[in-house]
């Protein structure tokens, strides 16, 4: 680059929508470094600040504050990569620790919006307390126990509602197909965890997941899974109905940890040979190893194999969340959990609500519309 860009340009640059109000707003930060004026006090960049704001606007798509994000562009000139590892272990027990204090807000919260209507007049009592504690005192504190064993004891006398008590909790899914919907639902109960939901992605369009996953079953399809465990998971007399046969990659009964399986799989050449020839059109559904999926993702990328629908949740921290993120770059129909989130009785639900769903309602088409 031979010319300065004003902020304009700057910003028409980089795009990812980035605003000049943005850029300005980093300079206060000290994220970017204070410009060149020109003669009439415009700011001036050059190639060195779009690599900058490129790098800013990477690291925010990547999940970072900005407060991170200052931290590690402090650090990143040193090249000194163990300084810079140190820095961003730092950065993650911090955010962590932020995650715990959230997660105990939600649990609270959780336990208030959650009561059903048999625990409302406790809860409403509940509610009034509430507004009346000053938490910063010992005292209240201890009204806040208090405020809690009241409330549970209210649980002996009747069964949860679940259903009732997602009707609070969960985000606005009026927007989604009612399988959708339910599919969401029952990875919430089977986790206990909401905050999953945003993380839950599908393939829509002309590679609809839903789509694909009722004209497998309803050709009584193979369903493929990973371990004997996410096998035990799944609703075996439905899809008996459906005439499907349940196949699993690693036979093995004893393994029960997902280091294992994925220990399993690299010991083991043949896995990678029963990967090559699985029947074409059947249902792919990965608990626990990541390689695995890694293996199917390269497998449907060559043509080696065909499959109707890929439910993918492994579990892992660095190899997981790319097989997952090769797997939504690819063609074929999925179901999986971004990043580390994952597991085989998430996997073995999804495929269940599937199936649940055709037989309950064979002629339901809600999943096109969107």
């Amino acid at each position: 680059m031979n010319r300065y860009l004003t902020i304009k340009e700057l910003t028409d640059t980089v795009e990812e929508g980035i605003t000049p109000r943005m850029v300005r707003h980093y300079h206060q930060l000290g994220l970017m470094p204070q410009p060149v004026r020109s003669p009439s006090n415009y700011r001036l960049y050059c190639d060195q600040d779009v690599q900058r704001l490129k790098r800013i606007v990477a690291l925010k798509q990547q999940g970072f504050q900005l407060s991170h994000i200052h931290k590690l562009l402090e650090v990143e000139p040193k090249s000194e990569q163990a300084t810079m590892l140190l820095q961003l272990q730092q950065q993650y027990r911090s955010v962590m620790q932020q995650i715990a204090q959230l997660r105990q807000t939600a649990t609270a919260l959780e336990g208030l919006l959650g009561r059903d209507r048999s625990c409302q007049l406790v809860q409403a009592e509940a509610l009034s307390q509430l507004k009346q504690l000053d938490v910063d005192t010992h005292a209240s504190l201890n009204g806040l126990e208090t405020l809690w064993s009241r409330l549970d004891a209210e649980v002996h006398s009747h069964p949860e509602a679940f259903q009732e008590s997602l009707q609070r909790l969960l985000p606005d899914l009026s927007d989604r197909p009612e399988i959708e919907v339910s599919l969401l639902t029952q990875l919430v109960l089977a986790c206990g965890d909401v905050s999953l939901v945003p993380f839950v992605k599908l393939s829509r369009g002309s590679q609809n997941a839903i789509a694909a996953a009722r004209n497998a079953l309803q050709t009584g399809c193979t369903i493929v899974v990973d371990t004997p465990l996410v096998a035990a998971a799944l609703d075996h007399t439905r899809l008996a109905h459906l005439g499907c046969a349940i196949q699993p990659l690693i036979s093995n009964p004893h393994l029960h940890k997902t280091s294992e399986v994925e220990q399993a799989f690299w010991q083991h050449p043949m896995f990678d040979q029963s990967i090559k020839h699985m029947p074409d059109g059947c249902i792919l559904v990965i608990g626990y190893a990541p390689s695995i999926l890694l293996a199917i993702c390269e497998a449907v990328a060559a043509g080696t194999i065909q499959p109707a629908l890929i439910i993918a949740m492994p579990i892992g921290f660095s190899h997981a969340p790319a097989a997952k993120r090769q797997l939504m770059q690819s063609d074929i129909p999925y179901v999986t959990l971004e990043g580390t989130l994952g597991g085989g009785l998430l996997a073995a639900t999804t495929l269940n609500v599937f199936a649940e769903s055709l037989l309950e309602k064979p002629d339901c088409h809600c999943f096109l519309s969107c």
